[in-house]
């Protein structure tokens, strides 16, 4: 199945409609000439963050959320977001019965957006929105993870996934794939699609690949031949 590039998803966002209270999240998720202060005066600590890991805040549609919970049916226990922004993926693992149901994202305002969310949801104090850098979390106990982060971020964030998961842990992305790995199912279409990633058996992929990639004895006897 051919995946949408960067660009053609990108193009459906600006097409896409979002509506008043869409525009209004934006608004409150880039903070407009606050956030700009917040970044330049209040937390210049921010800054230091490369400009390829920062990801730009566009809310996950009603579709984006249904097919990443689809791909989670069947899972049990605790769930994190990396990169929550307004915590709705949060909010609806709970309501599905993750728990503890976890978000983490480096933008205040959107925490507290995720915050209000809960409180008008009467979720309030049941599932956790926390201001943290999502490369210094560790994820050795998780196993359900989702993210909807850039494709530059993915990039580098299937190797932290890879090196700390368990085997049973389930990872679905939402908006672009990781690039490196091979989704176990695959749920929507468009820029609503959403893919799942089994860690055993990406372990067992990358195993194997390097397996293959392993020069031989014979080869190596080979080469020293000819030297």
């Amino acid at each position: 199945m051919d995946d949408d590039s960067p660009d053609e998803v990108f193009t459906d966002f600006r097409t896409r409609h979002l509506g008043g209270w869409g525009v209004v999240q934006i608004a409150a998720g880039t903070g407009l000439a606050v956030y700009v202060m917040w970044v330049g005066v209040l937390q210049p600590g921010f800054r230091r963050v490369p400009l390829k890991l920062q990801v730009p805040y566009i809310p996950a549609s009603k579709a984006q959320v249904k097919n990443v919970m689809t791909l989670m049916r069947g899972r049990t226990g605790d769930l994190v977001d990396l990169g929550s922004g307004d915590g709705r993926i949060v909010l609806e693992a709970y309501q599905h019965g993750f728990s503890p149901a976890v978000g983490y994202e480096l933008n205040p305002w959107l925490v507290r957006l995720a915050r209000f969310h809960a409180w008008r949801a009467g979720c309030y104090g049941k599932v956790s929105y926390r201001q943290e850098d999502l490369w210094k979390v560790d994820l050795s106990k998780c196993k359900n993870v989702t993210v909807f982060l850039a494709p530059s971020v993915l990039s580098l964030l299937q190797k932290k996934l890879q090196v700390e998961l368990p085997d049973d842990a389930l990872v679905v992305a939402g908006r672009f794939p990781f690039p490196d790995w091979s989704p176990c199912r695959i749920e929507g279409q468009g820029v609503d699609r959403a893919w799942s990633y089994s860690m055993q058996a990406q372990r067992q992929h990358t195993s194997q690949k390097n397996e293959n990639l392993r020069p031989t004895v014979s080869d190596s006897n080979k080469k020293l031949v000819q030297e």
